[in-house]
């Protein structure tokens, strides 16, 4: 960081604190309003989905199946480009953030990766950049399409509920709704400089930078955490 970065302005430690109850009056209305969010999708509707087939690294695989023994799954998306050496740079760094999902398994549920790559090729991907969480391929079915991921464009969350063989989409978010599932995104947002990205209200002098700039390149994630090939 650059040696001229504005600093905030010191105060003494009343003024400091009166600062902060202020600022932890709107975190918790904040906290609040999220609650409030959660209980309503809570209480939306399902629609039933097509009994469609996946792959997977041991073959074809129901949707139903990809849940395991757990009634509840989440999916994500992850933009495939077909062809590409290096897949998108968003979808290859959120998703290196899970690296241990079984807490999940106390609320009944999973987490999945699903792309549009020939599972072949997605596979050798998450290996080359060290990615250890479960991946499908829905290049063979309209999967993908149907739940708002079409091939080379976009990124998805989307959650399912099932009961018996019967699996419901229950809830969907994309761009900038998918950080709230980030631990990421929480660390650098209680940082006194932020994300550092020229879009984000900050006071004068605070360092600045085009909007994803700061991001790992998936060939740095590849040289971290790979298995190469």
């Amino acid at each position: 960081m650059p040696p001229s970065t504005a600093l905030p302005p010191v105060v003494d430690t009343a003024t400091w604190e009166r600062e902060l109850a202020a600022l932890r009056r709107r975190e918790k209305a904040a906290t609040r309003e999220l609650d409030a969010v959660a209980a309503q999708r809570r209480r939306m509707p399902m629609v039933e989905m097509p009994d469609y087939v996946l792959d997977g690294a041991d073959g074809p695989v129901r949707l139903a199946d990809v849940f395991g023994e757990h009634p509840q799954l989440i999916v994500y998306n992850h933009m495939w480009h077909a062809g590409a050496e290096w897949q998108c740079g968003g979808c290859t760094g959120f998703t290196s953030q899970f690296t241990r999902l079984a807490g999940l398994e106390k609320f009944d549920a999973r987490f999945v990766v699903v792309t549009q790559g020939p599972i072949e090729e997605a596979l050798a991907y998450r290996r080359r950049v060290g990615n250890t969480m479960t991946w499908y391929s829905t290049s063979r079915s309209s999967f993908g399409s149907d739940v708002g991921a079409p091939p080379d464009a976009g990124f998805a969350v989307n959650v399912f509920l099932r009961d018996g063989d019967t699996v419901y989409r229950t809830w969907h978010t994309d761009g900038r709704g998918t950080e709230q599932l980030s631990y990421l995104f929480g660390l650098i947002d209680v940082l006194p400089y932020g994300r550092q990205e020229e879009w984000q209200d900050s006071p004068e002098g605070w360092p600045q930078q085009a909007a994803y700039s700061r991001w790992a390149e998936p060939e740095e994630i590849a040289a971290a955490y790979g298995q190469g090939g």
